[in-house]
């Protein structure tokens, strides 16, 4: 059976099949109770609501066996650290800037699910990222990879670009050997990040991270991590780009992952001026459209805050200071504090942040010239 399976999964195009057993004790589920009881899931409340389940694939589903762990290449064709210097164009995470991985990864784990139980007649459930499973302690335990002092898995032979997948089965197979944590004395993933979301190694403070606070934050950015920022509109890559074993990654060989072309370097003056529907048109079949328009359009004003492109002030900024949204409109005007000093100082910014837009306007429409 183990074969079978291991071969199937590459015969559908995955890049790494492994397998555990998913009724033994585990740490993850301490680990993962400590990390919520520190409040470092942020406003992630789901995280809470659904402790119990996460804590063990049990949890889940009490007949659990065995968990068949695949895994999915994305690598990008280039180094993501160099879209930090285009300061003018949104910096989107490599993970979506082509088609939503879910669809996919699901589609192929489903296909391998239904040919396992025909062959088998084992009862099996699927899981992608959307349910309460812990993936990346199971794909460490399977021997995909290892988690890194990021807290990301990290593979040998793929490197960090990897999407996961499960399907837990009542089947008892037999279980290969957990991967070892091959991060030596390096420290490079924790040193680089830019908003110090690592407390400790192999610990995140997701409050503090930009990937967090890009797509799961609804509310305004913490000021202390805007500048921070820099042009990340949805996501961060940097813990992830300077592991020195994606020296063996790859670039994915499935196409629905590689870059859409307007999605490679955006400028931040045609994301600005995107409207609701223009957003949902922009970002069809895309991750991405799932945060919203008005979530994205923060990330986007912040990173034109960070620009010091005098020139966006007039058509990607002053508009949303009458934003119906106020945690846009907040980030006008923090970004107008950024780009226009004499108009408002950062601390202006920060009491304004909430006013309304009368009130941001008529301050900005005094100063001389405006």
């Amino acid at each position: 059976m183990e074969d079978f399976v291991k071969t199937t999964a590459l015969d559908l195009g995955f890049d790494a099949c492994r397998i555990c057993r998913a009724d033994e004790p585990w740490q993850a589920g301490e680990r993962l109770v400590a990390f919520v009881e520190a409040g470092r899931h942020g406003s992630m409340e789901w995280m809470e609501t659904t402790l119990e389940r996460r804590k063990a694939p049990t949890s889940m589903w009490a007949e659990a066996k065995s968990a068949v762990v695949v895994g999915l290449n994305y690598g990008p064709d280039h180094d993501p650290m160099t879209m930090l210097a285009r300061t003018d164009e949104g910096n989107i995470s490599v993970y979506a800037r082509g088609k939503d991985y879910h669809d996919l990864l699901k589609k192929r784990l489903k296909a391998l699910a239904r040919a396992f139980v025909t062959q088998t007649q084992a009862q099996v459930k699927v899981f992608v990222d959307t349910a309460p499973l812990m993936e990346k302690p199971l794909a460490a335990k399977a021997g995909v990879g290892w988690q890194g002092k990021h807290t990301n898995l990290v593979s040998r032979d793929l490197g960090s670009w990897l999407f996961l997948g499960v399907m837990l089965t009542d089947a008892e197979l037999e279980a290969d050997a957990p991967e070892i944590d091959h991060c030596g004395s390096c420290r490079a993933c924790l040193d680089v990040c830019p908003t110090k979301a690592f407390p400790a190694p192999y610990q995140l403070d997701a409050k503090r991270c930009i990937s967090y606070l890009t797509i799961e934050h609804k509310a305004p950015i913490p000021h202390e991590f805007r500048e921070a920022m820099g042009n990340r509109i949805y996501g961060c890559d940097d813990c992830l780009a300077v592991c020195p074993w994606n020296k063996f990654a790859e670039v994915a060989s499935e196409s629905a992952f590689w870059a859409r072309a307007e999605l490679k370097g955006p400028g931040l003056d045609e994301l600005s001026a995107l409207d609701d529907a223009a957003f949902r048109e922009l970002f069809s079949g895309s991750p991405i459209k799932r945060i919203g328009r008005d979530r994205f359009l923060r990330n986007v004003l912040i990173a034109i805050g960070n620009s010091a492109n005098h020139g966006l002030i007039e058509q990607s900024v002053i508009p949303h200071l009458a934003d119906p949204n106020p945690v846009v409109r907040g980030a006008a005007i923090w970004a107008l504090s950024r780009l226009d000093s004499a108009c408002f100082d950062v601390e202006k910014a920060a009491r304004l942040d909430h006013e309304t837009d009368e009130d941001v306007q008529a301050e900005w429409q005094s100063k001389p010239g405006a």
